[in-house]
């Protein structure tokens, strides 16, 4: 297998794991804070860091594993790439539909934010997909030497 492969598999977990994490801290924020008084929960730092280690690295990896294959084409690339920006897409809109029950002393405004926005950024990674699944391995010059 090619790196371009490996690196858009990371880059599909990474996603994954960006949207399960996301989803899993504003299941965690709708329960009262009174009952959790083991630790306080500040929920922007939190948001920030799961984009810090999950989001960002999965951009970059889904570009990177693009521009490596964007001249011949892969449809396993284009696959990864296509399911990493739907599970992200999937997650966030998860995670939308819980940010009404959100409970009022973790608001922020960071909070109703995030899912929407990572959602419309999900959009640019499935076509980056879509476009290197439309791309034609070049043919090879003919030698006539």
């Amino acid at each position: 297998m090619a790196v371009e492969k490996y690196i858009a598999a990371a880059g599909l977990g990474l996603f994954c794991m960006f949207a399960g994490e996301i989803v899993t801290l504003y299941n965690f924020m709708q329960d009262d804070p009174v009952g959790t008084s083991a630790f306080v929960l500040e929920p922007d730092p939190k948001i920030l860091q799961f984009i810090s280690i999950g989001a960002a690295p999965a951009m970059v990896m889904s570009g990177v594993s693009y521009i490596m294959s964007r001249r011949y084409g892969s449809r396993p690339v284009a696959a990864m790439i296509m399911a990493g920006g739907a599970a992200m897409l999937a997650g966030m809109a998860a995670a939308h539909s819980m940010a009404g029950g959100i409970n009022e002393a973790y608001e922020s405004d960071m909070v109703p934010v995030v899912a929407p926005l990572f959602m419309a950024a999900s959009l640019p990674v499935m076509a980056i997909g879509a476009l290197l699944l439309r791309t034609r391995k070049r043919r090879q010059k003919k030698e006539y030497v």
